[in-house]
């Protein structure tokens, strides 16, 4: 996060810098990266072989997804979303090259997926359904009930939800909101909360707000904690500062991408917390289910029996999904979720549709269970397989190589990894149950990275490394061509000709992944190592809808992760934190090398007492408070030694959220 002045003494100035927030989503840079150095490689021989093969493999040509992504179309929307300064979000048009056949630089099973992504609009599921398709990453669901539409997931920002709810009131009749219904707590689900209806209107028309158990702590805490590493990483996971191109982002996995805007959220007031837990939203009767610890700590699903409808939230999607985001997260529980879909399969009745908050659905019964059985099956198969092969002793790059799903699971299109990916997904298990270590010794205290770098260098040279990484190349073995020159550029970040070949190296292997999520990583990888990181990091103001509702407990936790160990050695300070408008009171104290905080009274010996309104200390944190905001405001005080208080802050870092991630 950006350091915010605070106050100034003597010329001097302390800063909130610690709190790094963003969201889980991957909200990173809000600027597109410019001046890429060199230019996009062409796809290898051995890329268009492979690319060719897997088409040979794969039922590439079956019309049913694409007649299934088209049921019920409306009207597509087009130009953009922008912002209040004008700054574009989306561009319904920057997708348009993926009509035709699949380049020569993307996986063609992937162009499919992302071609089915691409059918953009309204939709009519059934009467009194209907679905927002690519408007953002999400898909928003409207359902009619006796007086207005209950929306379900509100997308990732106020103005793409806003825009969405409008867009479809023009072809649909201008319904109040009278029920929101939140699937689970990863922003994308949440974060246009405020763009569809405000608090006010929650509480002055008692809108049920649904969520299930813990899903406001879910949906805070760890964007708080890691939200700088969080976002920064998910810029790859997410191709954000990629060309839109056959040579850069054609998909995300999930939807076509995340739109950047104000971030909010509002807390539900009905909260699910049983398997099943029936509830009629204006008019319209829903079965809920509590569905925490797989794809979300925090999720429900849900039917309309009246419809024969249900919605798999985002337990379900045409693909395999993550058990670990390459973007980072918790790691999700395999064998939990598999016994979910199970579950589903359970209670699925004579239901005849299925939608889900990402992708297209699905009609029809026995298509339906056939769907959720296969998802069902890739990941009990991927947890079992790898559990099996751990006790046997492999190591988790030894499992993931030798894993292969059978065909009667992988021949199925919606159930491939263009979001997830097998390889990883093994990693994951092998994570969740023994951690990251893999049992060999010589991996308990290894070199990092920049170090062992130069003593392979040492050993071998740099200039015989490029070399041996240039045949590897040549042979089409990208792997290998990628593990050497990443030792030469971590040992020495400035040979240009190392980092060159590596980033036409990650080009092959993005332009062969199948994964979007794969393929926007080696992308984002290759762009960096000609650019430099970002020029931006995050601009914070997007969050501070949200950040207003979020405890000030998850700011302190924060604070204290952030504090410089090394520098507070020895130190000893204590402050009081006073927040007027909420009347919350905080002890904030350093003690071998650790801030700790608890509620309650003003300590009587703190260096300094700070007090501020609740409302200041957000937008500090947020980057949007000005000096009349901190210094000259009337709601900003300081008494006891500013001198300390100036220390104390000093101790807190500043993370940056452009920091390099493939130099040093």
């Amino acid at each position: 996060m950006a350091s915010v002045p605070l106050w100034s003494a003597r010329g001097r100035f302390f800063t909130w810098g610690a709190l790094g927030v963003t969201l889980v989503l991957g909200l990173g840079a809000c600027s597109r990266q410019g001046g890429v150095g060199g230019s996009a490689s062409d796809a290898s021989p051995t890329v268009v072989q492979a690319n060719a093969d897997m088409a040979k493999g794969l039922n590439l040509t079956d019309p049913q997804d694409f007649e299934d992504a088209k049921r019920g179309f409306i009207a597509k929307p087009s130009g953009q979303i922008k912002s209040s300064d004008g700054t574009v979000l989306k561009d319904f048009d920057v997708y348009a090259f993926l009509e035709g056949a699949p380049a020569d630089t993307v996986n063609p099973s992937l162009w499919r997926h992302a071609q089915l992504n691409a059918q953009v609009g309204l939709f009519k599921v059934t009467d009194g359904v209907y679905q927002l398709r690519g408007f953002d990453i999400a898909n928003m669901t409207l359902i009619e009930g006796k007086t207005g539409f209950i929306v379900v997931d509100p997308l990732s920002s106020k103005e793409s939800s806003s825009y969405a709810l409008e867009f479809a009131r023009k072809h649909l009749g201008n319904k109040p909101v009278t029920g929101l219904v939140m699937t689970h707590a990863h922003a994308d689900h949440f974060g246009g909360a405020l763009g569809v209806i405000t608090g006010e209107e929650v509480q002055s028309r008692k809108v049920p707000v649904v969520a299930s158990y813990g899903f406001m702590e879910e949906a805070t805490s760890e964007n708080i904690m890691v939200g700088t590493a969080m976002g920064r990483r998910s810029m790859y996971q997410f191709g954000k500062d990629l060309p839109r191109s056959p040579k850069g982002n054609v998909d995300t996995g999930l939807g076509k991408d995340v739109v950047y805007g104000q971030i909010g959220i509002l807390p539900p007031n009905w909260i699910i917390v049983k398997s099943q837990q029936p509830m009629q939203i204006d008019g319209v009767d829903f079965v809920f289910h509590n569905v925490p610890g797989a794809e979300c700590p925090a999720e429900l699903t849900f039917s309309i029996p009246a419809k024969k409808l249900y919605n798999g939230a985002e337990n379900l999607a045409q693909t395999m999904h993550n058990l670990l985001p390459i973007r980072g997260a918790k790691v999700r529980d395999a064998l939990l979720w598999s016994k979910y879909l199970q579950n589903a399969l359970d209670d699925l009745g004579d239901t005849e549709i299925y939608i889900a908050q990402h992708n297209q659905p699905i009609w029809g019964n026995q298509r339906i269970r056939e769907f959720i059985t296969v998802q069902r099956d890739v990941y009990k198969y991927t947890h079992d397989q790898t559990v099996r092969l751990m006790n046997n002793g492999l190591t988790p790059r030894e499992i993931a190589d030798r894993i292969q799903l059978p065909e009667s699971l992988s021949k199925h299109l919606g159930a491939r990894g263009y979001y997830g990916d097998l390889r990883h997904n093994v990693k994951a298990v092998y994570q969740f149950y023994l951690g990251f270590y893999d049992g060999n010794p010589a991996n308990l205290n290894p070199l990092p990275p920049t170090e062992s770098g130069k003593r392979y260098m040492e050993l071998i040279g740099a200039d015989k490394a490029v070399s041996a990484a240039q045949t590897a190349f040549d042979k089409g073995d990208f792997r290998w061509a990628a593990e050497l020159l990443n030792h030469v550029v971590m040992a020495d970040s400035g040979n240009n000709a190392a980092k060159e070949l590596l980033a036409k190296t990650y080009e092959q292997m993005g332009y062969m992944a199948e994964a979007a999520t794969w393929r926007n990583a080696y992308l984002t990888g290759a762009q960096e190592l000609r650019a430099g990181p970002p020029k931006k990091g995050v601009d914070k103001s997007i969050l501070l809808d949200m950040l207003l509702r979020v405890p000030t407990e998850r700011f302190l936790e924060a604070m204290a992760a952030g504090l410089k160990a090394e520098d507070a050695v020895g130190k000893d300070f204590k402050i009081n934190l006073v927040l007027t408008d909420t009347q919350e009171q905080y002890v904030l104290w350093i003690e071998n090398a650790v801030l700790h905080f608890r509620k309650g009274s003003p300590a009587a010996d703190a260096n300094a007492t700070l007090s501020l309104t609740r409302s200041i200390l957000v937008k500090m944190i947020a980057g949007v408070a000005g000096v009349k905001d901190t210094i000259m405001s009337d709601d900003l005080k300081v008494t006891g030694s500013k001198i300390d208080l100036v220390r104390f802050f000093g101790l807190i870092d500043k993370p940056q959220a452009n920091f390099p991630i493939v130099t040093r």
